[in-house]
């Protein structure tokens, strides 16, 4: 049987081709797969917020490396910045609990620290 062809302009940009009939024609679309609807999601209980425990600080002076507060709250890490001459002159770390180790604070946390200082004096 012989093929029958068509002229098919639907190319893009390069002008039109000869095709066969078939590839012309257009086919049935594929039946569609049922819509599917997520169920609604279950509110989560929230569990209540853990206390947080008072932030304990360790203040080393820089010169001599000697550690003068450790393991003390705020109002001990203000007592001990009572004498210190400048910021610069120590390093204030913060317990970390979920690190299990000391951080050391960033420049803006160590100036509020000695914000309160002033205040306190």
């Amino acid at each position: 049987m012989a093929r029958v062809w068509v002229l098919d302009t639907e190319t893009k940009g390069t002008g039109a081709a000869m095709v066969p009939l078939e590839k012309t024609l257009r086919k049935p679309a594929p039946a569609k797969e049922p819509f599917f609807v997520a169920p609604e999601p279950r509110p989560r209980e929230e569990a209540p917020p853990e206390s947080r425990r008072p932030r304990r600080f360790r203040v080393v002076d820089l010169v001599s490396r000697r550690v003068l507060a450790d393991d003390v709250d705020a109002r001990g890490t203000l007592d001990a910045l009572r004498d210190v001459r400048s910021l610069v002159d120590v390093h204030i770390s913060v317990w970390d609990p979920e690190l299990e180790r000391w951080r050391l604070l960033t420049l803006e946390e160590e100036q509020a620290i000695w914000a309160q200082r002033k205040r306190a004096a």
